[in-house]
């Protein structure tokens, strides 16, 4: 472990930003331990449907305050894209080109979740799985890669929104929610907020690249401003307190994005770089840095499987014939909770296999060296040797 870490930090270029890459790392843990703790696939008469704890005890909406982290990915996937594609220009690199690198990049692990589950739920379904029990399953499982579909999108249009002022796509979302939740007009006009909602961020994360949002001044705005303004939205404005779907609520701040998920993203990004100065200090120790290292170079990985980490912990429980509380019990009360904190590690297992089956597709290798990027969920264009 110690060859390791000297490894990573020797093959470290001295101009990399590492505090992008602790950001892009907190993101990730955030997003994992989040699905984990208020997601759940309840058997009930032998079907299973997924619940969630917020549902029963609004008191836990804090919980999704903590683990929401999706402004922080955006905010460093615009600084980096803004970045990376200034770079390519320099380099006389074409748009084709330079967008092809980086939409390779981050599909290719998730055609190896596809083609699994692909062949899982046609064995399922020959086996006699019910179409509900499946349509359960896959949702849980391909639902959260509407974010790499944002993101993809985002990327295409970063040399056209790099420079665009953040409050342009916030005054689209204030409208768009005006019409749909205060006038009553057609729901649909929601999915407007899908790339005006996270284009905020985004662009934020442009500005930064330019070097526009270095002062803590600035840090500090965005955070009051945006924890305030989110405070204002759901104390009067009837926006709901979770800043996550909750299965059954007539609203949801995520699906489609809300104003109140904006302003609680842009408070996020405001903390995001308010922590930039401790992290970079903090990053200087090899062995702290090597741990964020290895777990951006897998990023993609851990995102795309950690669903189906948690449904074989589910599955494999299934084969004790018991009903295993935390697991498979309704998420109603304060034993649930227990119970599953006491399931995280076992998760987290199931995750690490995963990891070690289908890791190799987001890692290309090249005889002994390892190809980090930064820029997607996962790292930055300098070659690592590991």
């Amino acid at each position: 472990m110690r060859e390791l870490v000297q490894r990573i930090e020797a093959a470290t270029p001295h101009h990399r930003d590492r505090t992008v890459d602790a950001l892009r790392a907190l993101a990730i843990l955030g997003v994992v331990l989040g699905h984990w703790l208020v997601t759940a696939m309840v058997v009930d008469s032998g079907s299973l449907h997924a619940a969630s704890p917020l549902q029963r005890r609004p008191e836990l909406a804090p919980v999704s305050w903590v683990f929401q982290t999706l402004a922080v990915f955006f905010l460093v996937g615009g600084q980096v894209a803004a970045k990376s594609y200034e770079s390519s220009r320099a380099r006389g690199v074409t748009y084709g080109r330079w967008l092809g690198a980086r939409t390779a990049r981050l599909f290719r692990p998730v055609a190896a979740l596809l083609v699994v589950w692909t062949v899982t739920a046609g064995t399922m379904f020959v086996s006699g799985v019910g179409y509900g029990n499946l349509h359960a399953l896959l949702k849980l499982v391909l639902s959260p890669l509407w974010f790499l579909l944002v993101f993809a999108g985002l990327t295409a249009l970063t040399p056209l929104v790099a420079r665009l002022h953040p409050l342009w796509p916030v005054v689209v979302v204030i409208h768009v929610d005006i019409i749909r939740l205060g006038l009553d007009g057609p729901a649909r006009l929601g999915w407007v907020n899908v790339a005006a909602g996270w284009l905020v961020p985004y662009c934020l994360g442009a500005a930064w690249a330019r070097g526009e949002l270095r002062s803590r001044t600035t840090g500090w705005t965005l955070l009051i401003g945006g924890a305030t303004a989110t405070v204002l939205l759901v104390f009067f404005a009837g926006y709901p307190a979770s800043m996550v779907g909750v299965p059954g609520a007539a609203i949801s701040n995520l699906d489609p994005p809300t104003l109140a998920a904006v302003t609680f993203g842009l408070a996020q990004c405001g903390a995001a770089l308010l922590l930039s100065g401790p992290l970079r200090r903090i990053l200087v120790k090899p062995a702290t840095w090597a741990a964020v290292a290895l777990v951006n170079l897998s990023a993609m990985t851990v995102f795309l499987w950690h669903q189906t980490a948690m449904l074989a912990v589910t599955a494999t429980g299934l084969l004790t014939g018991r009903t295993l509380p935390g697991l498979h019990t309704r998420p109603d009360g304060t034993q649930w909770i227990i119970a599953r904190l006491l399931w995280l590690p076992v998760f987290a297992v199931a995750l690490a296999a995963c990891w070690a089956a289908f890791r190799t597709y987001e890692q290309r290798r090249q005889g002994r060296t390892t190809v980090v990027r930064q820029g997607q969920p996962s790292s930055d264009c300098e070659t690592h040797r590991a």
